[in-house]
């Protein structure tokens, strides 16, 4: 038995496939591009880098993004363990101090015996030896020159954007207060805004002028993270019923009632760096800083890194993959990341736990296991094989996954029901993953 595996791609994906598979005792070599070649997107030459927000998302078991992270830490996931090692302040989301985090899962990755990682920029693969491809959503000319005979469609895109970070010393703090939504921490900057101020901002967002971003329509973006003039752009209200909500806060009593929020949250532990919460964007930089400094307590901000926009690539699963997430024409190479048809950090992650267990299972000479539907991860790869759209579009986890409960409940109730019995399942599913990479080889 060959115990050799390719992993390309050192991100979230390719980091927690490669630590998975180097449990179990095989022989990784992870090829990591960075720094021999980067991209537009990444900031550093750290593994499993955080190109966007540093937040994990919600926490608590109600809501499908903390059930999917419960999921991920029974079963012992790497990047679980190093987030919550490394997380900071962040209400009930689990946010991380990024560059600790990164940090953390590189000397992990490079301190295992069985893993070498190998920093070089590689055009094409070799299909004889086993591969696990998590070259994220930038990759689309790899995947084309790589896959792309193997692959039942052509390859699809949409556009991703990223927020401002700001320096906190150069906020004006008698204009913001610190606190969370319906929490009583001091998680996020918030900036209230007036009813003047706050359309004075939905017209220079309307008129902003945008980036290039050549003949691709608005259809292209992610409908989870959609540029902030784009939000603004479907209604003068749309920001402030949304991102920008001026509920579930308690202002301090110099405060007036705030007709909109903007809220601010940590980028390391110290909280000397904050992000913009939702105000990813495609306008150009000189636009950025204008509107920007045009709030009042952002007026002499020195901004740490302007929003931008990135290319994201991926495939239509249902019709390339296998449901064990290999290629159809090629068994023994994997993918795992956003080029599935997930769309988030966390959601990444599970794909490439998942794709490290199936390449065990395939390797072994096993049928690949198969992970229940009222679970996260079986909901998530319901979507990418069972969805029934002719526009496939990337997925967060949601409970709309889920199979749904027919019984005449309230919706908290159904969805204490659905926990209740992922729960389960996920127990059934622990033993069951953890015997078979304990039967050894």
């Amino acid at each position: 038995m060959n115990k050799t595996i390719h992993v390309i791609g050192g991100g979230l994906a390719g980091s927690e496939a490669a630590y998975q598979l180097a449990k179990i005792g095989y022989s990784i070599k992870l090829f990591e591009q960075r720094p021999k070649k980067s991209t537009e997107a990444h900031k550093t030459n750290y593994l499993a880098e955080l190109v966007c927000s540093n937040s994990f998302k919600s926490t608590e078991l109600i809501n499908a993004h903390g059930l999917l992270k419960y999921e991920l830490n029974r079963y012992n996931s790497l990047i679980m363990e190093v987030a919550e090692r490394n997380n900071i302040k962040g209400g009930k989301a689990l946010v991380v101090d990024r560059n600790k985090f990164s940090n953390d899962i590189t000397e992990t990755i490079y301190n295992n015996s069985n893993i070498e990682v190998i920093r070089e920029h590689i055009t094409k693969i070799d299909e004889n030896i086993n591969t696990i491809i998590a070259t994220g959503p930038l990759s689309e000319n790899f995947l084309a020159n790589n896959i792309g005979r193997h692959l039942n469609n052509d390859n699809l895109y949409f556009y991703d954007a990223i927020s401002p970070t700001v320096i906190r010393e150069s906020v004006d703090m008698s204009k913001a207060f610190w606190g969370s939504r319906y929490n009583n921490d001091d998680a996020y900057l918030n900036i209230p805004l007036t009813k003047d101020q706050y359309f004075k901002l939905v017209r220079m967002l309307n008129s902003a002028e945008k980036a290039d971003v050549h003949d691709f329509d608005k259809e292209l973006f992610f409908e989870g993270c959609l540029p902030v003039e784009e939000i603004a752009r479907r209604g003068e209200n749309s920001l402030r019923f949304g991102l920008m909500k001026p509920v579930g806060l308690n202002p301090p009593e110099s405060f007036n009632k705030p007709y909109a929020i903007i809220q601010l949250r940590r980028e390391d532990k110290e909280g000397t760096i904050l992000n913009i919460v939702g105000f990813q964007t495609r306008m150009k930089y000189g636009e950025q800083k204008r509107i920007l400094k045009s709030i009042p307590a952002l007026k002499d901000v020195e901004i740490v890194r302007l929003g931008s926009m990135h290319r994201n690539t991926y495939i239509n699963a249902k019709e390339s993959l296998n449901y064990n997430l290999s290629l159809k024409m090629k068994n023994n190479i994997f993918l795992a990341g956003q080029i599935t048809g997930v769309e988030g950090y966390i959601e990444s992650v599970m794909t490439g736990f998942i794709s490290a267990i199936q390449m065990d299972r395939y390797i072994k000479d096993r049928s690949y296991y198969s992970f229940s539907k009222n679970t996260p991860s079986g909901a998530l790869l319901g979507y990418l094989f069972e969805n029934i759209s002719n526009k496939v579009q990337p997925m967060n986890i949601n409970f709309g996954l889920f199979p749904s409960i027919d019984i005449k409940l309230k919706k908290r109730e159904k969805r204490e029901l659905m926990v209740e019995k992922a729960k389960k399942w996920i127990e059934k599913q622990r033993i069951e993953i953890l015997q078979n990479i304990e039967k050894g080889f």
